[in-house]
């Protein structure tokens, strides 16, 4: 091993000062048997170091088709390798400058062993969730309610908490929120979807009983709820729904109370009038809505967002089913889709349908900036595509 008054003279001999260097020096050498493919490197950002320091791990996810993603326990980062033209060497052991501690200015020689060797390295990129595969799954068997007498339940796959993390590119987390957002419930261990008829069913049965006790929305009784539909549907389904379609919490007497959300339902109601016609027309469709939502709940057409496509230039004016969650995950196939749809369109028409491909600190205008190309048409600033459209 070389010894300090060689790495002296080799310092006289590159004609350094050893005053401007630190005065620790490390010899490297290396360990038996090293290898390039021995390690692989992974680039992290403070708060994943921090993860990792507690204990906590990360994650790799993904199908043989599928990109690799990496997860904590909140998050998911694409996982891209990065080429150096610098060899990266790792070296167990070896501090940083910052890292030593007070020495005497007097020159010192260490050691150290090369363990492995790379030229590449694991790049973190945050990126959004990809949970569409997470419905689809679900929906391969949704929920339609009890089987009835005799009769057994249709047979289908049926996934654990466990297999969805198995199967699905997200975090626990992502994945967690994404079961409520798509009304999904945990039965007899494993999670399952509701029918959107079924669903619907126990949302009708809900405001049925709100409209013959003359409750107010804002009060319902989870108590008498259990107790007076009971006996047509199972309690936990009937618990769901109101969890579905409405917030809980407790009341003076610590009595189990739920507010209706009048967006949610009315919002619902629409998917069910729209989900059998290609085209409504709207002014006709907003009748029958009005109508058919509970008494004293008011149908607007803000709260179908992402639901629902209005077609102001035609005549007479019509209303489609456009659910944003049927649209793909990929910015640029998203693109591509609704441009398929329509050819031209308004920020305030497209926002709806692009505002989760946003990161965290991008907006809607950025990415339509990005992606589309504006113009003015009477008056009016609209979106068209930056690529010629098939047809």
């Amino acid at each position: 091993m070389r010894t300090l008054e060689e790495a002296q003279a080799t310092l006289q001999i590159a004609k350094v000062k050893e005053e401007d260097l630190q005065p620790v020096t490390y010899c490297l050498s290396f360990g038996d048997n090293v290898s390039s493919g021995d390690y692989c490197l992974m680039e992290l950002e403070d708060t994943l170091c921090k993860h990792i320091e507690a204990g906590k791990s990360l994650i790799i996810r993904g199908d043989k088709d599928e990109h690799a993603v990496l997860c904590s326990e909140d998050k998911t980062y694409d996982l891209k390798i990065a080429d150096t033209s610098n060899l990266l060497l790792f070296l167990p052991g070896c501090k940083t400058p910052d890292q030593l501690p007070d020495i005497s200015a007097s020159p010192q020689l260490v050691h150290a062993q090369i363990w492995g060797l790379s030229n590449c390295y694991w790049e973190l990129r945050r990126q959004r969730p990809r949970l569409k595969k997470l419905k689809k799954l679900l929906m391969e068997n949704p929920y339609d309610g009890p089987a009835v007498g005799m009769q057994e339940e249709a047979p289908g796959p049926k996934y654990t908490m466990g297999d969805l993390l198995e199967r699905i590119q997200a975090s626990r987390e992502e994945i967690e929120a994404h079961l409520q957002n798509v009304h999904a419930c945990e039965i007899d261990g494993f999670w399952r979807i509701l029918d959107f008829d079924y669903e619907m069913k126990l949302l009708g049965h809900v405001t049925q009983l709100v409209d013959s006790e003359s409750w107010s929305f804002s009060k319902v009784p989870l108590s008498v709820c259990l107790e007076e539909l009971g006996s047509l549907e199972p309690v936990a389904m009937i618990e769901h729904c109101l969890n579905c379609y409405g917030r809980r919490y407790s009341n003076e007497d610590e009595q189990v109370m739920y507010t209706l959300d009048e967006d949610k339902v009315c919002r619902a109601t629409a998917q069910l009038l729209l989900q059998n016609a290609v085209k409504f027309n709207l002014s006709e469709f907003q009748e029958v809505w009005q109508q058919s939502v509970p008494e004293g709940m008011s149908a607007r057409l803000d709260q179908l967002r992402g639901l629902a496509l209005l077609d102001r230039s035609s005549k007479p004016e019509t209303i489609s089913l456009l659910r944003i969650e049927d649209l793909p995950e990929d910015t640029l196939e998203r693109f591509n889709s609704l441009f398929s749809l329509r050819e031209k369109w308004t920020q305030d028409d497209i926002e709806p349908y692009i505002q989760d491909l946003c990161g965290e600190k991008q907006t809607t205008g950025a990415l339509l900036t990005k992606h589309a190309r504006s113009s003015v048409q009477n008056g009016v600033k609209v979106y068209n595509s930056r690529r010629p459209v098939a047809t």
